[in-house]
């Protein structure tokens, strides 16, 4: 596993998990239950904390609407079991509908770098040019530190912050003394920090949730068999596309695409500003679509059916390829 990959979370790591009978005779805490489904899911989860969204929306699926009182509860052994099953489903399914991303830096990154002398030899002189400010040939033990921080996550170094060992290491190095070091001094303690650091991650990984969304397709399927929601999606796209006829020379299909465009969270489509392959997506499906289809649709029932078809197409094509887009564009 590399620092460059991006492992997706969508449920399947949770759906062979051994939840054989757990619990004793005797009563079980409501507690009990949700916190061993929690650590049971989030151990399987590479470790990370499940976020509270997901918590939330599994937890109301399966009809706990009222934690404190359930946690407070008492259940039988069977009971206990049921909802420990049903709750980590809830979570699986939540995830299939809205993956999480993560990285893992387990030292291999770091271990590239240092087994090649060469690339090495030119990080350390890169790192030192520029922690070098002054210009003098030497800087501060110290500034191992920010050596670290520049080369961040990317090249597979933890944030100090975040990861206590890193912290552990660098004390073991000294890097808080003051003494100066030439770049032959630095390149040699930056390597002997680096190592330790390689080690130490290939035995306890350090897991981090990307800022990055996935749209594979998964809530369209989940909105086209839900009868109700379909029918309240076409409901106000039917109504939308009649409030806007007047645009001259502008065809239904234009007019669907504007509104997916718009409402592209509620129907689980990817958003065009996201980046170009959003916007090729779109451009493709929906140019496809025109060569058969074009004009204005005044049936509702035909208008339904095309805005189906669209979906259906969309998912085809997402499940495929799914569009990976930054959460802060978004």
């Amino acid at each position: 596993m590399s620092e460059g990959a991006i492992t997706v979370l969508d449920g399947t790591q949770l759906r062979d998990i051994d939840l054989s009978p757990l619990f004793s005779d005797g009563s079980v805490a409501g507690a009990q239950v949700l916190d061993l489904a929690d650590s049971t899911a989030s151990s399987s989860l590479f470790g990370i904390a499940l976020p509270e969204t997901l918590r939330s929306s599994a937890l109301n699926s399966i009809g706990l609407h009222d934690i404190v009182a359930f946690r407070q509860s008492e259940l039988t052994p069977e009971r206990a079991s049921e909802i420990l099953h049903d709750y980590v489903s809830a979570i699986a399914d939540g995830l299939r509908d809205d993956p999480l991303l993560v990285s893992i830096l387990d030292g291999n990154s770091l271990h590239i770098f240092l087994d090649d002398e060469d690339d090495f030899a030119m990080l350390a002189e890169t790192l030192f040019t520029d922690l070098d400010t002054e210009d003098k040939g030497k800087i501060k033990k110290s500034e191992i530190k920010n050596a670290l921080i520049n080369m961040g996550v990317e090249t597979g170094v933890p944030p100090l912050s975040e990861y206590p060992l890193l912290r552990e290491i660098l004390q073991k190095h000294e890097v808080e003394s003051s003494n100066e070091l030439g770049q032959a001094q630095f390149a040699e303690v930056l390597q002997a920090v680096l190592q330790e650091l390689a080690d130490t991650l290939a035995k306890k990984p350090y897991v981090f949730l990307q800022n990055i969304k996935i749209t594979n397709g998964a809530q369209i399927k989940k909105l086209l068999v839900d009868e109700k929601q379909f029918n309240n999606v076409i409901e106000k796209l039917w109504q939308w596309e009649g409030t806007n006829k007047e645009e001259d020379g502008v065809t239904t299909l234009q007019k669907i695409r504007n509104y997916f465009e718009k409402e592209w969270k509620e129907l689980g489509l990817p958003p065009t500003e996201a980046n170009e392959a959003a916007v090729l997506l779109y451009d493709a499906i929906f140019a496809d679509i025109a060569k058969e289809k074009c004009g204005s649709i005044s049936d509702k029932n035909q208008f339904e059916k095309l805005a189906k078809e669209i979906l259906e197409i969309f998912v085809e094509q997402l499940e495929a390829s799914p569009v990976y887009y930054d959460c802060d564009r978004k």
